[in-house]
């Protein structure tokens, strides 16, 4: 006869779930449903919504770099069709693995923040070439941590990965706010108009999803951009200057910029690679729990981190800086449940086109930051609250409540006032002083390391219970 825990243990299916629990089994909706069956036209609609959730974002990193560059207009365009072009094949190799690159669960990559700094303070002193080598090299090292993920994970236990979700959240919260008010160097930022763009974006999105029922549903993000779009258009806030001189068709530049291996950029940009794969393992544990309610298998874990790795080579292959999962699109899961690979699958195809036709782009482009920021706003609240299910699920023991309320505090609250780093390394200023993610991760692996067991914990609340003639009594019977 079967104990319990093996019958448990037999209800388990091949990727970690329990059979007949899990909502993509039982829901009967392909939308909802990993690997549930659609037809690729049918999920255009809701990969399309996953597209204009990290779009701008996407490109946003590519600005900033190119401009730091000082790259001509040709250059910047050349850079904006690779960036989408790795972002769809990134996409997919996330979603279908070839041997043990790629985790097989619907996330959506593009063109990572996290190396911004890193790679502006090198350009200045080195140049572009020096980033592009070391952005080919760093992935390797990535890829390799995926590899070795098992030897590893010990150091990530759930309440740290639960932390780094929570800070991943947290982090959001200024981008979602800086959309709302019109983007970042906006000149009207905060202008009556984009927040009336803001709201609008919002409020449709909340209605659509209220009123409607059954799948449709599941588009109240894209209803909430499109109703944004629409009423920008009237109020002439869509910028069309993009569209100016577009060729029909461009084919996406390999390698234009040849690469320069220097031994300084590449151990600073492997230290972010360090990073960034801390941050995948968050976002992969807030992707299963939000929308396959489980926690992913190590397999799972393993493969994206080193699909992050490899995808990020083959971007510095085509001159663009590293890509990891977008925590928009885990936001956007949240809300809708949409996990069907085919459908997200759909948005990658979409990505890929667009590195080829410029027209797509532009107009993607051409979306008021204020629209976004209407909807990304839900979002974003909604990863923080995955990760305080997460804390909650590892358990609100006096141990984890310690390294949970020190690491965010310090992580979170310091890097709101990064002056306070000035008297470190420029290289430990450039992974942490702007990264609350990675201030929070370290804080919490080191106290998780560092803190005795639940057990201290527990002794020393029961003997602070005692009184003095308890105490005297307890030593004299051991």
């Amino acid at each position: 006869m079967k104990s319990p825990a093996d019958a448990q243990q037999s209800s388990q299916g091949t990727d970690g779930t329990t059979a007949g629990i899990s909502p993509e089994h039982h829901t009967g909706n392909p939308l909802t449903q990993l690997n549930g069956k659609i037809s690729f036209w049918k999920g255009i609609p809701y990969g399309f919504q996953h597209v204009l959730a990290m779009f701008v974002a996407n490109l946003a990193p590519i600005f900033i770099i190119a401009a730091a560059a000082h790259m001509d207009a040709t250059q910047s365009a050349a850079l904006i069709q690779n960036a989408l072009l790795v972002a769809g094949l990134g996409t997919l190799i996330q979603l279908f693995p070839i041997w043990r690159v790629g985790a097989g669960l619907p996330i959506v990559t593009g063109i990572s923040f996290t190396y911004v700094t890193a790679t502006v303070a090198i350009i200045a002193s080195q140049g572009y070439h020096v980033v592009i080598g070391a952005v080919i090299v760093g992935g390797i090292f990535e890829g390799i941590l995926g590899l070795t993920a098992k030897y590893w994970r010990r150091f990530v236990p759930p309440i740290v990965a639960a932390i780094v979700v929570t800070s991943i959240g947290f982090s959001l919260l200024s981008v979602g706010a800086t959309s709302f008010g019109g983007g970042s160097n906006a000149e009207d930022f905060g202008s009556w108009q984009n927040m009336v763009l803001g709201l609008v974006s919002l409020v449709a999105c909340l209605a659509f999803q209220l009123l409607m029922k059954g799948s449709a549903k599941q588009l109240s993000v894209l209803f909430g951009l499109v109703v944004g779009y629409v009423v920008a258009l009237f109020m002439g806030k869509v910028d069309f200057s993009g569209f100016q001189n577009l060729q029909i068709l461009s084919i996406p530049k390999f390698m234009p910029f040849a690469p320069t291996f220097d031994a300084g950029a590449i151990v600073s940009m492997a230290l972010l690679y360090l990073v960034s794969a801390v941050e995948v393992i968050g976002d992969t544990t807030a992707l299963t729990k939000v929308g396959l309610g489980r926690k992913p298998t190590d397999k799972e874990l393993a493969g994206s981190i080193t699909g992050d790795g490899v995808i990020s080579s083959i971007s510095g292959l085509f001159g663009c800086l590293p890509l990891t999962s977008f925590a928009q699109n885990i936001g956007l899961v949240s809300m809708t449940k949409v996990v069907n690979r085919k459908v997200i699958a759909s948005g990658a195809a979409i990505l890929i086109l667009a590195g080829f036709v410029p027209a797509i782009s532009a107009t993607f482009n051409s979306m008021p930051e204020a629209v976004l920021g209407g909807c990304t706003i839900m979002m974003f609240g909604n990863i923080i609250l995955s990760g305080f299910q997460m804390i909650a699920d590892a358990g609100f023991s006096q141990r984890n409540i310690t390294i949970a309320a020190i690491s965010l505090t310090v992580g979170i609250g310091f890097t709101q006032v990064s002056d306070i780093f000035m008297s470190f390394p420029q290289l430990f200023q450039s992974i942490f002083a702007h990264n609350c993610i990675a201030m929070s991760f370290i804080v919490a692996v080191i106290l998780n390391l560092v803190l005795p067991g639940e057990d201290h914990f527990l002794i020393s609340t029961d003997a602070s219970d005692e009184t003095p003639d308890e105490t005297v009594a307890a030593e004299g019977t051991r």
